[in-house]
This record gives structure tokens, C-alpha cells and sequence, in this order.
């Protein structure tokens, strides 16, 4: 199971083109990861990579959950796989990030790269600059859903 671990600062230019961090980038290469699926997160502004089979699972859990015959869940599910978009790695760990999807999540040139379980979240440098819970908050939060 490929799971992400790290903080890690990089620099898009100005085409929109990133270096994946090297540790993210031997990982997805020696789970034989094909492809990575962009798109902006549900509840944050920033950008999640799901690497190729992790994404073929959510689309899979996504689709079992919905009913096909319900024009809501129906729209929900386009509206799921419309924000998305493949992205391939080029021979030097790069990505590129069309412009729309920088826009969406507010990223100029500094970024972070964050990895979160399964995926790889890409945020504008300042947005994690300080917590995104209150230190005490979190104690408070994590103890009582650990109880």
C-alpha cells in the first residue's frame, strides 16, 4: 500500500511545471504507478495527487456508493471526475499543473508538498504556514476521537 510522508517546500515555474520531491517520486515509481490523477480537494484549497491505482479505488468506492439511476448522485459523481485530470511525470520527476487548477487552489510559484496517507496534497507555501487547527483544538479533537 503506497502511503506519503513529508513537508516538503518546492517552486512551480512559470509554465506551471513542478518537481515532485524525490522521496514521493521513488515511491510512486517502485509501486509502478503509471499516472497520477489532479484535482482540487473537496474542503481545502489546495491540490491532491492520487497516484493511478489509488484513484481507480476511490472512482470504484465512489461508483458503489451511488446509484446510476439517480440524477443527483449522478451529477455528484460527473462533477467528481469533471475536476479532475490526469498528469504524467516527464523523464526529470516534473509534473505539469495546468493553469486553471493553480488558480483554484491560490498557488503562485512556492508551494508544499504534503503527504497525506495515499495521496499528495500541493498547497500554496503561505496557507500552511501556521496550523490549520489550533494547537489546542487539535489535542482536544484528536483525544476525543481516539477515546
Amino acid at each position: 500500500m503506497l502511503q506519503f510522508l513529508g513537508n516538503i517546500e518546492a517552486k512551480a515555474d512559470a509554465k506551471g511545471r513542478i518537481f515532485v520531491p524525490a522521496t514521493f517520486r521513488k515511491r510512486l515509481q517502485s509501486a509502478n504507478e503509471e499516472f497520477l490523477a489532479l484535482r482540487k480537494d473537496i474542503f481545502q484549497d489546495c491540490l491532491v495527487l492520487y497516484p493511478g491505482t489509488v484513484w481507480e479505488n476511490e472512482i470504484e468506492t465512489l461508483r458503489a456508493r451511488l446509484n446510476k439511476w439517480n440524477r443527483d448522485q449522478q451529477q455528484i459523481f460527473r462533477q467528481f471526475v469533471l475536476d479532475a485530470e490526469r498528469i504524467e511525470m516527464d523523464a526529470s520527476g516534473r509534473i505539469l499543473i495546468p493553469k486553471r487548477y493553480l488558480q483554484l487552489a491560490g498557488i503562485d510559484t512556492e508551494v508544499r508538498f504534503l503527504g497525506v496517507d495515499d495521496t499528495i496534497e500541493i498547497w500554496a507555501k503561505e496557507k500552511l504556514e501556521k496550523p490549520l487547527v489550533a494547537p489546542e483544538d487539535f489535542s482536544a479533537k484528536l483525544q476525543e476521537l481516539m477515546e
